[in-house]
């Protein structure tokens, strides 16, 4: 350490012994500016010139992490300038002047104050100044110098990650790449082995190994299984200095997964599985679960299950469960006791993604024998069909045997079975069965009009166990018989006009018929054999069920026939043939010439001639009833009574007043007077009403009166006083006369309609004196501007 701080110091004196010599003078000129000096001039005119030297350094080195006592010395300023009389003040400016680095003024010595860390600053840019303490100016221009640390290996390599977390397959070979860890250190890696890192394994040997410069870790053991184990954790370590001694290192930890291949076949934990199964289980149960073991994981250890080829693969069917990974045994037909007991099965399970690079190993399925022993159970009588169908013609006789049923006991007992006829699928008690032997018979006769189906249900029971028992349905389907007769298919309202010519169709007829012959029905048309020849009209059979009904003659009368009746032969073709007689009602009818019906019995009922005695003793009660109406509504008219004007002294009316009648007038001395009601003269005396303040009550002016029946005057005067009296009786119940006007006004007339005067004598200078509501009057009629105007 002394010799190297002492390096500097060797270098600077060579440089100041040396600064003659012209190559030292290039460099030194080369890094700093440099004075030139001009001297005087001599006697002989020559200009003499000489270079001066200037600051006398170069670059000062520094070792970092300096851990001595005394502060560390880095190097000294100098120039030539310098006498040594110290006249010269040396200045430090720049990184760290004054606190990292400190300068003697007087003799120019830089020492480092503290303790310097490469890692955080590699170099300080300084400047230096010589001025001359005298005067004050620099004698040497200002400069820059570096001061440059130097590395030591002051730090350990450091990972980037504290864990590192890898997987690599089972069963790789050597040297397979794991991951690669990396790790850094900060010295400088310019200088020295400080930052040369060299890897190695601390633990994890043997399985894995590390390259030593790259950091890379791979298996180092062939056929690693994950089955015998599967995790483990690696140690790294990192050193610098090349891995010599003496260096810093670090370290790291790895936890590498092995992953799963398939490279192991499924194996079931036992040869033979036994399970035992009710010979009545339904199709589709579940007997038992087998699973055969597999010790890789994941998609590697999914397997499916089969049955092999041999006894029982058509009885019995095996699915996979694809959360468990289970065989599942189910039953694929109906089992039977009496016919097999046992059934041995060969199950085989095998992977469903098998790796090609193990199949070498064997192959990867395992075989299994599944025993399934059938247990006995007392199960109820079996039918020989799952349904029966019996058709029967509609025509047999009560009693007669319709069909059979068959069931047996499919148990080794055999026991005897009784059979019965559900009641609620045959609640009219049409059929019945022979308990011993199944025989159904009829114990009605049967309908197939109304009934074409009867769908009943028959139950088997063993008779030494009543619990077991079975039920099937029957169908029961009626055939048809010929034993309905044809008939219109509807009724038939036909005309025939008056005008109406030969061979002119009048109507067309169908038929229906209820019965239903296999080969579709097929009807015929005839007249009647009674009246083979009709002299009004035809019957024409058209062949496809309808038959047209035309005239013969020419016109028709209504007068002579009204209605014909025209029968008609319909008959079937099946066996036995039916037929019936259907009659046609032919009304005769009055029509355009378009014939369009008009009318067929408005002129029968006037013309006597055409109207039969029944018909006129019909019309006639008509009009007699009409007419006992009649005279019976006017009696109870005539018998009405007028209402009473006051129907109780309760029901209190002040005034009557019809909206609806106009009255008749001066000359109708009917209607009622009610004049009485309006005379200002019929009140006796003047009484305050209670309901309303008095006002200033006007003298009325007393005229002889108009009317004398004062009959309604006096009852209700009478009314008045007997309410006036009552102190209960309503404030309302008073007189008031809307129609009187009241006495003549104070001003008298302002018409002139009346006057005995002309226009022009009469004076009008009075209206302006009457205030400004009669201003618009005397403007008009006073003064002599309103004459002239």
């Amino acid at each position: 350490m002394r010799t190297y701080n002492c390096l500097p110091l060797f270098i600077w004196t060579y440089m100041f012994y040396t600064v003659d010599t012209i190559l030292l003078q290039e460099r030194a000129n080369s890094h700093l500016p440099s004075k030139k000096i001009v001297g005087l001039t001599k006697d002989d005119g020559k200009m003499l010139r000489r270079t001066k030297r200037g600051w006398m350094w170069n670059q000062f080195f520094l070792l970092e992490e300096y851990t001595g006592t005394d502060t560390q010395y880095v190097g000294k300023l100098h120039t030539d300038q310098d006498k040594g009389d110290g006249n010269l003040k040396y200045i430090l400016t720049g990184d760290g002047a004054g606190s990292l680095f400190v300068i003697d003024e007087n003799t120019g010595d830089i020492h480092a104050a503290k303790k310097l860390d490469r890692e955080e600053k590699s170099l300080y840019i300084l400047r230096a100044k010589a001025i001359d303490r005298k005067t004050g100016r620099q004698v040497e221009p200002e400069s820059e110098f570096i001061i440059k640390i130097h590395d030591i290996n002051d730090n350990e390599p450091k990972f980037t990650k504290d864990l590192y977390t890898a997987s690599v397959p089972e069963m790789s070979g050597v040297g397979t790449s794991v991951i690669q860890v990396t790790a850094t250190d900060a010295d400088d890696a310019n200088y020295g082995n400080s930052a040369k890192v060299v890897y190695s394994i601390l633990q994890g040997q043997p399985y894995f190994s590390v390259d030593p410069e790259s950091g890379i870790i791979k298996t180092a053991l062939p056929d690693m299984s994950r089955e015998n184990r599967e995790q483990y954790q690696v140690v790294i370590q990192a050193k610098d200095m090349g891995g010599q001694m003496g260096g810093l290192s670090g370290t790291t930890t790895v936890n590498i997964t092995l992953t799963d291949v398939n490279n192991n076949p499924p194996r079931f934990p036992q040869s033979t599985y036994q399970f035992n199964s009710p010979e009545s289980v339904p199709l589709g149960t579940h007997l038992g679960r087998i699973k055969a073991n597999d010790p890789d994981v994941g998609k590697n250890a999914e397997m499916e299950y089969s049955i092999a080829e041999g006894d029982g693969a058509d009885m019995f069917d095996v699915i996979t469960d694809k959360d468990t990974q289970e065989g599942i045994i189910t039953v694929k037909q109906n089992l039977d006791f009496e016919n097999k007991m046992l059934y041995t099965i060969r199950v085989d399970a095998s992977n469903t993604h098998p790796d090609p690079r193990f199949l070498h190993l064997g192959p990867f399925k395992d075989t299994a024998v599944v025993k399934i022993s059938v247990e006995d159970i007392d199960e109820p009588p079996v039918f020989s069909k799952i349904s029966y169908l019996i058709e029967v013609d509609e025509d047999v006789k009560e009693g007669s045997i319709i069909g059979q049923v068959t069931a047996y006991d499919p148990d080794a007992k055999n026991n005897l079975i009784k059979y019965s006829v559900d009641r609620h699928t045959d609640m009219d008690r049409i059929f019945d069965i022979y308990s011993e032997n199944g025989s159904i018979f009829t114990l009605k006769t049967l309908d197939r009009e109304s009934s074409p189906w009867h769908n009943i249900t028959v139950t088997a029971t063993e008779i030494d166990n009543p619990k077991q028992s079975s039920h099937i349905p029957v169908f029961i389907r009626i055939l048809d018989i010929n034993d309905h007769a044809p008939e219109f298919a509807m009724y038939y309202e036909t005309f025939v006009c008056e005008n109406a010519k030969p061979g002119q169709l009048i109507q067309t007829v169908s038929v229906m018929d209820k019965d239903d012959p296999p080969r579709g029905h097929k009807f015929f048309f005839e007249p009647v054999p009674e009246f083979p020849l009709n002299p009004n009209f035809t019957i024409v059979d058209n062949k496809d069920n309808t038959a047209g009904i035309m005239t013969r003659k020419d016109g028709y009368s209504r007068n002579k026939m009204s209605t014909y009746l025209l029968p008609i032969l319909i008959f079937d073709n099946d066996y036995p043939i039916q037929s019936s007689t259907g009659t046609l009602t032919i009304r005769v009818c009055a029509c355009d010439n378009q014939g369009n019906m008009q009318s067929c019995t408005a002129e029968a009922l006037i013309l006597s001639a055409g109207l039969s005695t029944g018909a006129l003793i019909a019309i006639l009660l008509c009009v007699l009833i009409l007419l006992i109406l009649i005279v019976l509504f006017a009696a109870l008219k005539r018998q009405r009574k007028k209402e009473p004007l006051i129907i109780s002294k309760d029901d209190v009316r002040d005034n009557i007043v019809t909206y609806n009648d106009e009255g008749g007038g001066e000359e109708d001395t009917q209607a009622f007077d009610i004049g009485t009601l309006r005379n200002p003269e019929a009140r006796e005396d003047s009484k305050l009403r209670r309901d309303v303040m008095p006002e200033t009550i006007f003298q009325i002016r007393r005229t002889v009166p108009l009317w004398e029946n004062i009959d309604v005057q006096d009852f209700i005067h009478r009314r008045l006083k007997e309410n006036d009296a009552d102190p209960s009786a309503p404030p309302y119940d008073s007189l008031a006369t809307y129609a009187y006007e009241g006495n003549d006004s104070v001003a008298d007339s302002l018409s002139s309609l009346e006057s005995l005067t002309a226009d022009c004598n009469q004076d009008y200078d009075y209206l302006s004196d009457w205030g400004p509501r009669f201003k618009k009057l005397a403007d008009m009629y006073g003064g002599d501007d309103s004459d002239r105007d």
